[in-house]
């Protein structure tokens, strides 16, 4: 049996990358996936990947910025699936700027895909997830913690994640929902691309890890997000974790 046996799990932002990678772990170890993405296309040959090697997912396409979409996706998995028990929140378009260069454009795809995303998936979803309890992860950065140039939007952005996580963690947890984030260092696609166009930067990164290499979507970020979904980390709340290969150490 399945360490996420009998669960059902929304992921955003599962089109590719980390969500992708997340909703095929979750679904080996048994759970039911709800997969929400904007590309609509490729997120169904993601869900069909995994149907197609026994597990069970649907593919809903959104985009998380809409208050009405991320009451949609948490509908499908009641409505296919009978319940929710975990949901992650992944996904995150963002923009590069520095400070003084931040335009509302910018400010508005950042925040809209990031903090109010993951907000609007945390109110839809907590009804249900009130009525047993469950997990939900979401996603910060080491760009937020770290002040990295040309992230200070997107940092701030993660940031507030953390605190609106935080909070979260302590009103819901008298129900049983625990509430963690994740900080990733990972070669996704997106990153594999900008570091190929931004050598440089690719380079300092690598320096900054104590293991030296990127981590894997499936084998090194993806394993943490099934610990925090899972009972094994039933007695943890409210915390961050740098899945980073030892960028920043608290």
């Amino acid at each position: 049996m399945g360490r996420l046996e009998g669960k059902v799990a929304v992921v955003t932002g599962a089109s590719g990358g980390i969500g992708a990678a997340i909703a095929r772990v979750y679904a080996r170890e048994g759970a039911a996936v709800v997969m929400s993405a904007r590309r609509a296309e490729v997120l169904a040959g993601e869900a069909a990947r995994i149907v197609a090697t026994g597990g069970r997912a649907i593919a809903v396409t959104a985009d998380v910025a809409r208050k009405e979409d991320a009451q949609r996706t948490i509908a499908a998995a009641i409505e296919h699936f009978g319940r929710l028990d975990i949901l992650v929140n992944n996904a995150q378009v963002t923009r590069q700027a520095r400070i003084e260069d931040i335009t509302d454009e910018g400010l508005n795809l950042t925040f809209g895909s990031g903090l109010f995303g993951t907000l609007y998936h945390m109110q839809a979803a907590f009804p249900h997830l009130k009525e047993r309890g469950g997990s939900i992860v979401n996603f910060g950065t080491r760009q937020g913690i770290y002040g990295e140039p040309g992230d200070g939007a997107y940092g701030a952005n993660k940031e507030g994640i953390r605190a609106l996580s935080r909070s979260a963690a302590r009103e819901w947890g008298q129900f049983g929902i625990r509430v963690n984030v994740i900080n990733p260092a990972a070669l996704s696609p997106s990153a594999a691309k900008f570091f190929a166009e931004n050598p440089e930067r690719g380079q300092k990164y690598i320096d900054d890890i104590s293991l030296r290499y990127f981590g894997d979507t499936e084998q090194d970020i993806a394993p943490v997000a099934l610990f925090l979904a899972s009972d094994d980390s039933r007695y943890v709340t409210g915390q961050t974790l740098n899945v980073d290969g030892g960028q920043i150490m608290l």
